[in-house]
């Protein structure tokens, strides 16, 4: 074999030349290289439409024309892709010259899940085998493992679809050879701000991105020493926002898919940018809340909040997205006065691994505080019951909402002895007609980013500590409020659990029709009576008839 050859490249460029397409870039070429060279755990993090799976497949056939004896496991991420994957190496081994005598003999293994290729010696694992993502892995070895474009838009919808595509990633490490020439090889796009490709750099993988555009300032931090050596050494501030691929996609290329693919899809698939598309995605935002310490009676006619970076809680347990934070208020205003009223909701469980969730919220001068939150795994038990029951007293609450949703308005009536004997209230049964999703975003972000909501310094601590307390490392996340909030999409349920969020939209939504009454014009009538109050006392008894006499 010419020497040449031992390049990736310059087969790369023989592969092209067969299929009639131009000279790779040097976008191409540059990943090419680092496919080569990388580490024997790397991601290549490329543009849509680069030709990475194309490029993939060149590197597969270009390994075993070094070494036929390899065994390469390539997994796509569905069993079609995985199909033409095999169907196009296929098709290179009986067209191209230089690959005639890898073509597997009449005895060998030849399908679109498996090939052989003629020099390798009979073994249970074919030289090549090509599986979706959803398929057996286990039982596979391989010196190779190349994970194609596994991460999808349907593969990452909700925090379920993304645990189990992380536990069919973890199997790559059992197939791969325990030898130091094995290799590990990532190719795709971030899909979420949760994405593999982000979690894999903590797992020790190395991961380089090419953009479609010249990055700005800013997401050249973001993407610190991992942007590609040809982008990041020809950068200029002139170029921000040019292509940086022009032959593959020029700048009027990249401007119809923007508009084809939005700001949010075109900024994760072309820029490989999450950190943007998190702020579009997550509409709701930890900061926004106004976080204190509340009184269990009273609370201030008004709260001013702010961001400032001395007002951040810094003491308290983050797990908001990259950025976020709890705020204190910059400031209350008037006086102190009593609650109007004190609602419960009430979630009761379902089955599985649902919780009975439960907010408490108190509403003054358009303002809703959240006094307690939390949830109990143990169902309808009466443990259960009577610890509703103590909150409901302790926070002397004037009403009880419990979600009637399938039949569940048999907890009203369990619930209902332990309140006659403690702490009478009355129950009202809510049933929800919409979508949950949605009910859950059309309450609460408004709501939030108005910053209406204040939330107690003490609910903040318990949420992170007693779910922490209660449930395994693995699972806690999950379960706590502020996770939920922080990770409600726009475009679709994505939480696997949702019990304490929606038993706070539910909290939240009984003072719709009293949000219309704002703080402001709440202090300037308290004010107002107030300097009546006082002309009055000056005046006599009747001051509107006084100053109509002068």
């Amino acid at each position: 074999m010419h020497n040449k050859l031992k390049d990736f490249r310059n087969f790369l460029y023989l592969v092209w030349k067969h299929l009639n397409l131009p000279e790779p870039t040097a976008v191409q070429y540059d990943i090419a290289d680092y496919i080569q060279n990388s580490p024997n755990r790397a991601i290549v993090s490329a543009f849509r439409g680069v030709g990475k799976s194309w490029i993939t497949s060149a590197y597969v056939l270009w390994r075993l024309l070094l070494d036929p004896q390899l065994n390469i496991l390539v997994v796509s991420a569905s069993k079609n892709r995985a199909d033409d994957f095999s169907t196009f190496c296929l098709r290179l081994l009986e067209e191209m010259p230089i690959l005639f005598h890898l073509s597997p003999t009449d005895k060998q293994r030849t399908s679109k899940i498996s090939f052989d290729v003629a020099p390798a010696l009979a073994s249970h694992q074919p030289s090549v085998k090509s599986l979706g993502i959803t398929s057996q892995i286990t039982g596979s070895r391989a010196d190779l493992v190349i994970a194609d474009d596994i991460e999808t838009s349907g593969n990452t919808q909700t925090q379920l679809m993304r645990d189990k595509l992380s536990e069919s990633i973890k199997e790559f490490e059992a197939v791969i050879k325990p030898l130091k020439t094995s290799k590990i090889l990532f190719l795709g796009t971030p899909q979420c701000e949760n994405s593999i490709l982000n979690k894999l750099q903590d797992r020790g993988y190395k991961i380089r991105y090419w953009t479609a555009r010249y990055p700005s300032e800013k997401q050249i931090k973001t993407y610190g020493a991992n942007l590609a050596p040809i982008i990041n050494n020809t950068w200029t501030k002139d170029l921000v926002g040019l292509a940086t691929d022009p032959k593959r996609f020029n700048d009027d290329d990249l401007l119809e898919r923007e508009a084809s693919y939005g700001k949010l899809g075109f900024n994760m698939q072309f820029q490989l940018d999450t950190t943007l598309a998190d702020i579009d995605r997550y509409p709701i935002k930890l900061a926004d809340l106004v976080v204190m310490s509340c009184n269990p009676d009273n609370a201030p006619e008004k709260i001013v909040w702010a961001s400032s970076p001395e007002l951040r809680h810094d003491d308290l347990a983050l797990v908001g997205l990259q950025g976020d934070s709890f705020y204190r208020p910059m400031q209350t205003q008037g006086t102190w006065l009593p609650y109007q009223a004190a609602v419960m909701s009430i979630d009761p469980s379902g089955k599985g691994r649902d919780e009975t969730a439960y907010a408490i919220t108190k509403f003054l001068n358009g303002n809703i505080y959240l006094v307690a939150s939390g949830g109990f795994n143990a169902g309808y038990t009466d443990h259960v019951l009577n610890k509703l029951t103590e909150l409901a007293k302790k926070h002397k609450v004037n009403k009880i909402l419990i979600e009637d949703n399938f039949g569940q308005g048999m907890f009203g009536q369990l619930l209902k002895p332990f309140l006659a004997k403690q702490y009478p209230c009355t129950i009202e049964l809510v049933r929800q007609t919409t979508n949950k999703h949605r009910r859950i975003l059309d309450t609460l972000e408004p709501l939030i980013s108005q910053h209406r909501l204040v939330v107690d310094l003490a609910v903040v601590k318990d949420d992170y500590e007693m779910t922490n307390s209660l449930y395994s490392p693995e699972t806690a996340l999950r379960y706590q409020l502020m996770y939920q909030l922080s990770r409600l999409q726009k475009g679709g349920n994505t939480l696997l659990q949702d019990d304490r969020i929606d038993a706070l939209q539910m909290a939240c939504h009984f003072w719709i029709n009293s949000l219309a009454k704002d703080d402001e014009m709440a202090l300037k009538q308290r004010q107002e009576d107030q300097l009546q109050a006082e002309l009055d006392r000056y005046w006599g008894t009747d001051s509107t008839n006084t100053w109509i006499n002068i």
